[in-house]
């Protein structure tokens, strides 16, 4: 859980009464220790990490995040959820995205922990930072699309690092025994890159109490596997960007998918014994959705995996009407939309078979008219080739390093096609 009273931030009681709450503008779901997962055009890391089981070694971080909701005032989340070890992190830095791995000049802010410029977290643990002052946030509107760097040190080794593979995002590593350099604005100590995201997985921003959040829970497809590097252009980023368009800052739009990930497996998930999709839905619903600060509405799309791990419609139903209640139960008034599954027919690899798609078009039926969601978002009519039951050819071909596709994840203009099948008024009205 990521709920800790506000005094214990040294953030003023007033905020929370004078018509402020912190709400979650960035999210990345850690998932296991490094290298489990399914990470995205990443770079050969040998040379950053040359030994996972130490991970990081006397080197500091430089992650590039991008903020749904820019404001004045943010707070960061670290996770150890999967470390063996404590972790500690000191020489810990926000600073506004330049080019590269530099900063804009000026901008880098030190971070500090219950007033101390370090911390340390044990095995399994998280912690949030105090409040950090962004003063070069004079109007947010100019700053949407640009990204924050996170710069974090960690002296010694850290053991198993949390991470989440799929960032899609660039991001900077010094290298081992560099020593802690996120103070420096410039690139010239960060020779490394990784597109993967390690330790931070939320990013708070003070803003209005009636802001709304909504959260896309779910799979390698909310993930944006297939969508462009760099590009922002995940469905759910398209989302916010048609929902900003309509009710500008009065929403935040965050990320809460895992490559791999299923609604009912494993049935058993440990750092010794690590899932490449990681935690199933349900073990980690209260870390990864619950806890999110502000949330109001969920977006869930899963099954596609379960179903290559023999899973039945049947039994997903079921772990959707469990998790929805428990969900509803923790959060009242929460709104949940439930995704359809989008075509794998024909896919490579563990999916494609006819046997498979029926139980998929089964699955869609109990979304579409089975009473467990608020609505539906139907991204199966809005992808489907109906002449083939395959996605339609446009959405095929990868996006991220090029190449004909996998037939399971929608490219670029399939995402698109998603998210403008959403209707806006389930999450705001």
């Amino acid at each position: 859980m990521r709920l800790i009273p506000l005094l214990l931030l040294g953030v003023p009681l007033l905020s929370a009464l004078s018509g402020q709450k912190w709400v979650a503008t960035w999210t990345a779901s850690v998932h296991g220790p490094y290298p489990s997962g399914n990470a995205s055009a990443q770079p050969n890391l040998r040379f950053a990490f040359p030994a996972p089981e130490t991970g990081a070694h006397d080197q500091t971080f430089r992650l590039m995040v991008q903020p749904d909701l820019w404001g004045k005032r943010v707070r960061l989340h670290f996770s150890n959820a999967f470390g063996n070890r404590p972790v500690a992190f000191d020489g810990v830095f926000a600073g506004l995205h330049g080019s590269g791995g530099a900063l804009a000049h000026g901008t880098n802010r030190a971070v500090r922990f219950a007033g101390k410029p370090a911390v340390t977290i044990p095995p399994g643990g998280s912690v949030w930072s105090d409040a950090v002052d962004l003063s070069f946030v004079t109007n947010a509107a100019l700053l949407t699309g640009r990204k924050l760097a996170v710069s974090f040190h960690v002296p010694g080794e850290s053991g198993r690092m949390s991470w989440h593979a799929k960032a899609l995002t660039t991001s900077y590593l010094s290298a081992p025994g560099a020593g802690a350099k996120g103070d420096s604005e410039d690139e010239s100590a960060f020779p490394y890159t990784t597109t993967s995201w390690y330790f931070l997985d939320a990013v708070d921003v003070m803003a209005a109490a009636n802001t709304r959040v909504v959260v896309a829970f779910g799979d390698s497809i909310t993930d944006g596997t297939a969508s462009t590097l760099n590009g922002d252009d995940r469905w759910p980023n398209a989302l916010s960007r048609r929902l900003h368009a309509a009710y500008g800052n009065r929403v935040s739009v965050v990320n809460a998918g895992i490559g791999g990930n299923q609604v009912l497996g494993p049935a058993e998930y440990t750092a010794e014994r690590p899932f490449f999709g990681g935690p199933s839905a349900g073990q980690r619903l209260e870390r990864d959705v619950i806890g999110i600060s502000g949330i109001s509405s969920v977006i869930w799309l899963e099954g596609i995996n379960d179903f290559g791990a023999n899973a039945t419609a049947e039994a997903i139903q079921a772990g959707m009407r469990e998790i929805v209640a428990r969900l509803r139960k923790a959060v009242p008034g929460v709104r949940v939309i439930g995704a359809t599954v989008v075509s794998a027919l024909g896919a490579t690899g563990a999916h494609g078979s006819e046997a498979e798609d029926k139980k998929r078009r089964a699955l869609n039926d109990f979304i579409r008219g089975g009473g467990a969601f608020d609505g539906v978002a139907d991204f199966d009519k809005a992808t489907l080739d109906p002449a083939t039951g395959h996605l339609r050819p446009e959405f095929v071909p990868d996006s991220t390093t090029g190449g004909a596709g996998d037939k399971l994840h929608p490219n670029r203009a399939g995402y698109l096609a998603m998210a403008g099948a959403i209707d806006l008024k389930l999450l705001l009205e």
